[in-house]
């Protein structure tokens, strides 16, 4: 568990999904997303607390409510040989950013990132989210050049996997 000014973060607990379900569904509105928030309590539950969890989570807390959260997973480094931290999503309600919170999220994954000796920790942003973007210059991180991110989903997703060529 760690304080700050107002504020506790603490690893999330079964009995917190649906305070982080109501919270992930609050990020996808900021990010103008809902129509993909499609997620339910049942598989956010497998998700972190399954037989084979693929995701890890913590909540800020702050007068008894979740009032933000951080999800993520590891990836495999092919030419490292080691895991990389992938920042899935950060989100703080409005009337709590501003006090800390994000950046203690963002350093409590990097401690996880060093204890399980990441060589780096990935995440993506929206472009016109440009007060993430900020934020994240002033911690350091910087963007990856030459590379863009690639979505096969849907019907081209289906076709691919049911054997077409798509193309």
């Amino acid at each position: 568990m760690v304080t700050g000014a107002g504020f506790t973060l603490r690893e999330a607990l079964p009995a917190d999904v649906p305070a982080l379900h109501r919270l992930m569904r609050c990020f996808a509105a900021y990010e103008k997303l809902t129509d993909r928030f499609t997620i339910s309590e049942a598989q956010l539950q497998d998700a972190l607390f399954g037989s084979r969890p693929v995701i890890e989570a913590i909540l800020a807390e702050a007068d008894g409510a979740a009032i933000g959260f951080a999800v993520w997973y590891f990836l495999f480094g092919t030419f490292s040989g080691r895991l990389g931290l992938f920042v899935e999503d950060v989100f703080v309600e409005q009337s709590w950013r501003g006090r800390g919170i994000g950046l203690a999220l963002f350093r409590h994954m990097a401690r996880v990132a060093r204890q399980r000796h990441c060589a780096q920790m990935l995440w993506e942003v929206l472009d016109w989210n440009t007060p993430a973007i900020d934020f994240y210059r002033r911690i350091g991180a910087t963007p990856v050049r030459g590379w863009t991110t690639q979505q096969l989903s849907g019907d081209a997703l289906s076709a691919l996997a049911a054997g077409a060529n798509n193309g």
